[in-house]
């Protein structure tokens, strides 16, 4: 089994979030399912000069995009065991940064077009294409609409996986001949067409042959009017090709005993965890108390992770006992009202306006409960990162939160987290109050721990079930 992913970002190379974590990790997991899976993605401005030195030529060639003839060059690079291919073009990718120029629509437009122009050009065939997002959407249009029924292009199999579907790509319907080539009878309601616009993502979904996403709750929840950002007509129309599943951590970037980032290495031990506390409570300026607890919250500072929630109730939050560390970035609104609210309470709140991977690690490791309130969260990796560091999660029930956080129960004893169902406040309020009762509970806390020490969300069981996902449409 072969398989070509087609992305946007990777690590090492270059991320902006999740979907780089899950391109980086994935494919070496399917590689022990027997998969022979590589990777292509732009080579941007901002991928390092030392990558780049390793970077061998494979191709060069023409791509037709609407009106115009833009060069493709295709360059490989095999790292950690995996090969990746970078499509080389100076006019749409020599920039900084990866998205919200004003090209974007024709930027990925070309990606798409030059991954599928570069097929035949390298020394491997694959027999599936796994897409990413709305940036690599149209590679399943393309395939359909500009390659004939027989040759090399014929026998591939296409896989969508929605990691967010907020995002779509939506653009003037004078893109269908300007840059993508398409015939008008693409422009339908199962094809591109949206609201009088042309939508990428829409037009996957209506012409791959499996589509993904990354939990299974999620991929129920967009077949709704509320979760379906617009497309749950088309997600309920193709819910037979549809299937949820969870985004696996890679357990060897993320392990407490060989982080070099944390002041106490550690596994599984609730004394040194709490040395990590003071250290962490020393280092940001906090009262050093190892019995207080300490939550944190390590997220983007957006609407969708739930900020608002605890905007609505932080004074009642600040008056529990208990500390909060704060680390993220985003809308000025929350930034500003979480520096105010350290400045006036420095002895309960610390708030760290921005993001640094290092820090994040060491809140993992000192924080007793880790609160996630989100509006929506597609598969969510925060919530899996705290329970690998033996962080208890506080989290709503919604996409791959309700997927892999359990409730504790208090008669049985099973579970390993705190959870609320509807998006409203005082309910995450009263969860936050509980999960600290059971804090000061020293028989239901060693217990709670126990259970999340022993929560495995290594890729292996996801890498198993894509690989179910490419043998059912080639076999």
């Amino acid at each position: 089994m072969k398989v070509l992913m087609i992305a946007t970002e990777t690590v090492p190379f270059v991320k902006t979030g999740g979907l780089a974590d899950v391109i980086g990790s994935l494919p070496k997991a399917l590689g022990g399912c027997g998969v022979d899976t590589r990777v292509m993605l732009p080579k941007y401005e901002d991928i390092g000069g030392e990558w780049r030195e390793r970077m061998a030529p494979v191709a060069s060639f023409e791509v037709l995009l609407g009106w115009r003839k833009q060069y493709c060059g295709v360059e490989m690079l095999v790292h950690d065991g995996i090969t990746y291919y970078f499509i080389d073009n100076e006019f749409y990718f020599r920039r900084r940064g990866l998205y919200g120029y004003g090209d974007d629509a024709e930027r990925f437009a070309y990606l798409c077009q030059a991954a599928l122009e570069a097929l035949p050009r390298l020394d491997w065939a694959p027999d599936v294409l796994h897409c990413h997002d709305w940036h690599t959407a149209l590679v399943p249009v393309f395939l359909r609409a500009h390659y004939g029924e027989s040759g090399f292009h014929n026998r591939l199999k296409t896989v969508l996986t929605i990691h967010n579907l907020k995002y779509q790509g939506v653009y003037p319907s004078g893109v269908m001949s300007d840059l993508l080539n398409l015939g008008w009878e693409h422009f339908s309601a199962n094809g591109l067409e949206y609201y009088g616009n042309v939508n990428y993502m829409k037009g996957g979904l209506n012409y791959c042959d499996m589509i993904t996403t990354v939990s299974p709750s999620y991929a129920e929840e967009i077949q709704t009017q509320y979760y379906g950002e617009g497309l749950d007509g088309t997600l309920r129309y193709r819910n037979d090709r549809l299937v949820g599943i969870v985004n696996g951590l890679d357990y060897n970037a993320y392990d407490p005993m060989n982080d070099g980032h944390l002041s106490v290495r550690y596994r599984k031990s609730l004394k040194k965890k709490r040395q990590n506390k003071v250290a962490l409570q020393r280092e940001l300026g906090l009262p050093i108390d190892e019995a207080v607890p300490v939550i944190s919250v390590v997220t983007r500072l957006v609407e969708q992770k739930g900020v608002d929630l605890i905007a609505r109730v932080l004074n009642e939050l600040l008056s529990e006992d208990a500390q909060f560390v704060v680390l993220g970035a985003g809308e000025h609104r929350y930034e500003k009202m979480l520096r105010d609210a350290s400045y006036h309470r420095p002895d309960k709140l610390s708030a760290q306006i921005m993001f640094d991977e290092g820090l994040a690690r060491r809140i993992y490791a000192a924080s007793d409960l880790f609160l996630m309130p989100s509006k929506f969260e597609p598969c969510g990796i925060g919530q899996m990162i705290a329970m690998r560091y033996g962080c208890v999660p506080i989290v709503r029930e919604t996409g791959g939160l309700r997927d892999t956080v359990e409730p504790y129960n208090e008669l049985s004893g099973e579970g390993h987290g705190f959870t609320f169902s509807h998006y409203n406040a005082h309910d995450m309020l009263y969860t936050v109050r509980r999960a600290l009762a059971m804090y000061r509970d020293e028989l239901h806390w060693n217990r709670i721990a126990d259970n999340v020490s022993k929560q495995d969300f290594s890729w292996s069981v996801s890498a198993k079930r894509y690989s179910q996902v490419y043998k059912s449409l080639v076999e």
